[in-house]
Order: structure tokens, then C-alpha cells, then sequence
């Protein structure tokens, strides 16, 4: 680790953190106080994808809709329009509609073999987004002056590195130039988690092996060919199945790291307090060792 004592995380003129854990934690809510209250550098990964990595699939998607419609297709062929995303590290939305969900197309499903090839897009720029994270690191300090650096990665982190191997390059790389915070859920969290997807499930990243077990696992208990699956249903169905696949890998990826639980950050208000908390949770790990 970067920081091997609270002491250390303390003195340090540089503070760089990368935090990760199921969306709905807390994690770009302390990112977003550190940017707004303390002038730290806010690196969102979801961002990050979704406009240098798969900015230009989102856009062809809108304009292929556009296409079926008779007057857009004419003013698109004749460029008197453009079309494209309007990402924002708080409205991710574009991501999430190009994603999708798989099942039937008269409920906004897409055929299963298109959204997997979706999923290898996101895998592919979920990586890359993660490996540019030093060169953002410097970017921060040289363009801008930044010196503390908090890296934002999405919940499908944990389905993209291999914590169980010391050589994994994506952990590699992020380990050595930032301190890895796993924000942990109790079951109480889960349990809300749940309740919260229920009632808007999202488009959301599957490890590839464990997708095609839901989905085959689906299909048969629903006895229902592809294109009749309802899209709301299945990821209802997957979502609670997917926290208890990534809670391992979460946990395994914290030996790279630190360990904060979500109530802790439920009480962090300012970037001194920010600074308590990664500072108790590395005296934790000191006794532990």
C-alpha cells in the first residue's frame, strides 16, 4: 500500500484514494464532497467509459434510432442535425440506456447476443478507464495543481481484475498509485440495496461466465425463449444473485487495501473527516496484521 500506517495517510501532502463497492454506498457522494468542499481531483470511471471509450457507440445507438424516423433520417443525411450524449458525473443515463437490458424488444429488451456484445465493450472500456487512472493522477497535479486525488470506480470493478492474482495488471497499477477503499455493506445495506432495484432496475455490468448462468438458470425456470423474457423482470432476478457474487471479489480486493463500512461513511460530512476515516480504517489493518 501506498500508505502503510494512519500516520503516514496523515503526513501525507499528497492524498490519493480509489473507493470502490456496490453503487449505492456512498461512494460518489464522498467523492463529490471531496471535489466541492476540499479541491480534490474527482475521477469518475463511469464517466470516464462513457465518454472516451463508448462515447461513440452511445451516439451511433441515438442515431440509429433516428434513422427509423423519417424526417430525422433526412436532416441526419444531410448533416443538418447532430446528434449526441450529454454524460455528466451525475446523470450517467446515456451509459445506462446503451447498455441495456436483454429480453423481449417490445419492453425495451434488446436479443441477448447484442447485449452481451454491449457487456464486452463495457468490459474492454472499464479496463481501459482504470489503467488511464495515473496518467489522470498526473494530469491532476501538472495541468491543474491538484494534489489529492480520489478515483471513483463503478460497482462492476470487482468483475474486471482478478484480486487472487499478485501480478493482476489493473490491480497492479491502481495499488501502486492509489490506496484501494472498499466501502462495505452490512445486510441491512443489501437488504436496501434490494429494495431500491426493485423498484427501477438499472442496466448493469455482469461478469461474463456468471451472466450466461442467470440467464440459462432464467430461461429455464421461466420456461420462456429469449425474445418473450421481460427485461425489468430478469434483472429483478439477477440483481440480489449479483451482490452475493461480487461481495467475495470485494473482499478479496480489499487485502489490496482498506476496509470502511457504510455507516462510517454515513457520518463523514467534510474532508477532515474523510481524512479520519481512511486513518481508522488503516489502524484497523495494523492490529489485524
Amino acid at each position: 500500500m501506498i500508505y502503510q500506517s494512519a500516520a503516514e495517510w496523515r503526513a501525507a501532502r499528497e492524498k490519493r484514494v480509489l473507493m470502490f463497492g456496490m453503487s449505492g454506498l456512498g461512494k460518489t457522494y464522498l467523492a463529490n464532497m471531496l471535489r466541492d468542499q476540499a479541491q480534490w481531483f474527482h475521477y469518475s470511471i463511469d464517466y470516464r467509459i462513457g465518454t472516451r471509450y463508448m462515447g461513440e457507440f452511445i451516439a451511433d445507438n441515438f442515431k440509429r434510432e433516428a434513422m427509423k424516423v423519417p424526417l430525422l433520417r433526412e436532416l441526419l443525411m444531410t448533416d443538418s442535425v447532430y446528434i449526441a450524449s450529454n454524460i455528466t458525473f451525475d446523470n450517467l443515463a446515456p451509459l445506462s440506456t446503451y447498455l441495456g437490458k436483454p429480453g423481449d424488444p417490445a419492453k425495451g429488451g434488446v436479443p441477448f447476443e447484442e447485449y452481451c456484445r454491449r457487456q464486452e465493450q463495457h468490459r474492454v472500456a472499464e479496463i481501459a478507464a482504470l489503467l488511464d487512472t495515473p496518467r489522470f493522477i498526473a494530469r491532476a497535479k501538472d495541468l491543474y495543481g491538484y494534489d489529492n486525488f480520489v478515483c471513483d470506480s463503478g460497482g462492476s470493478i470487482c468483475e474486471v481484475v482478478n484480486p487472487e492474482d499478485p501480478q493482476d495488471p489493473v490491480m497492479r497499477t491502481l495499488s501502486d498509485n492509489l490506496l484501494m477503499v472498499w466501502l462495505k455493506g452490512s445486510e441491512a445495506h443489501r437488504a436496501e440495496l434490494i429494495r431500491r432495484f426493485d423498484r427501477a432496475p438499472k442496466p448493469i455490468y455482469y461478469q461474463p461466465d456468471f451472466l450466461a448462468r442467470l440467464w440459462g438458470e432464467y430461461l429455464t425456470e421461466q420456461r420462456l425463449p429469449e425474445d418473450r423474457v421481460d427485461p425489468d423482470a430478469f434483472l429483478r432476478f439477477a440483481y440480489a444473485r449479483l451482490l452475493d457474487h461480487r461481495q467475495p471479489r470485494y473482499a478479496a480486493m480489499a487485502r489490496w487495501g482498506v476496509t470502511v463500512t457504510a455507516e462510517e461513511v454515513a457520518e463523514v460530512r467534510n474532508a477532515v473527516g474523510f481524512t479520519d476515516l481512511i486513518a481508522r480504517a488503516l489502524e484497523r489493518r495494523g492490529e489485524d496484521a
